[in-house]
């Protein structure tokens, strides 16, 4: 196999999934989460998203977790904000490492549950995003297609559907934003293999000095199998979730917690199995999705952090 010999790998779990969660939960222990997956050697790391309060509760002490952070060296701490009201609370945060990201939508049904406004609407707002953030000395680097691969509500989403919308974001580089990386988002688990190999092929093609990343959902037991299928497409870069923590509280699921990012550990293991370095230390990693366990207080979705790496059998070896 044809597969890339590093990835880089974000964790999502203390941001996506806390926000599924019931609230209550303690600033010291998601702080603890946080430090442990920096210990592991995550070199991003989702802390909070900055949201109505109202409508996610559990993220509305956001400011006061990432002031208990202890941040290790080199690790970027960052947030999630969708309105202007969400950057002004994050830019008032000094701990947080603020990245211009940009949103798009295929699906319409979605972006109006997530962003309370049409897809459309939303696409055009983000040149006013990119300017927002020039305001603010805060480099647009990084877009996102959510709802890259279906929709609960509007069903499959059509290669013709996301080559439009990938149209309209490469019309931003005729304003001189330069986008160096492109996820495409499985946000609520409609992505196959085959579709993911499609997918990423066709984002190339739009943004081929970018590099393609992949923000899967292991809602219907196909994550693992998507990612793989993104390594074989030359895929370096991947959101994760430790422990398999998260979901979308729009998703339109019946039970929320089975619509979580692809886990941290079981990627990470699969893909140091295979010889493709992540630069984390795989034990540290498994010791803080147990962590995330006991601080949740019920069984989670991993896998490796139950059965253990192979580091630990004598016969084992790459």
């Amino acid at each position: 196999m044809n597969l890339p010999s590093r990835i880089e790998i974000h964790e999502e779990g203390p941001r996506e999934g806390f926000q599924i969660e019931k609230p209550g939960f303690s600033i010291t222990d998601r702080a603890s989460l946080v430090e442990a997956l920096a210990q592991a050697g995550l070199p991003q790391i989702q802390v909070a998203s900055f949201v109505n309060p109202s409508k996610v509760p559990q993220m509305a002490d956001a400011p006061e977790l990432f002031r208990a952070i202890h941040k290790q060296p080199g690790v970027r701490y960052t947030g999630l904000w969708l309105n202007d009201k969400g950057f002004e609370r994050a830019i008032a945060v000094p701990e947080v490492d603020l990245e211009g990201v940009l949103y798009f939508y295929t699906s319409d049904a979605f972006c109006r549950l997530n962003n309370g406004t049409s897809a459309k609407a939303q696409a055009q707002d983000q040149r006013r995003w990119v300017a927002r953030y020039a305001a603010r000395g805060v480099l647009v680097h990084k877009a996102y297609v959510l709802t890259a691969f279906g929709c609960n509500f509007e069903g499959a989403i059509s290669m013709v559907r996301l080559q439009e919308v990938l149209a309209d974001m490469a019309s931003l580089q005729d304003e001189k934003v330069r986008l160096d990386e492109v996820y495409l988002a499985d946000t609520v688990g409609w992505a196959n293999p085959r579709s993911v190999i499609e997918r990423v092929e066709l984002a190339r093609r739009f943004f081929p000095q970018a590099r393609i990343g992949l923000h899967l959902h292991d809602t219907r037991g196909t994550g693992l199998a998507n990612a793989l299928a993104g390594l074989q497409a030359g895929v370096d870069l991947f959101d994760a979730s430790v422990a398999g923590l998260g979901g979308c509280p729009f998703s339109g699921h019946a039970n929320g917690g089975a619509a979580g990012n692809i886990c941290t550990e079981d990627l990470v293991f699969m893909c140091q199995e295979m010889g493709v370095e992540t630069g984390i230390n795989l034990e540290r990693l498994i010791e803080a999705a147990r962590l995330a366990e006991r601080i949740i207080g019920r069984r989670l979705d991993g896998r490796v952090m139950r059965s253990g790496s192979l580091g630990a059998f004598p016969a084992h070896g790459h």
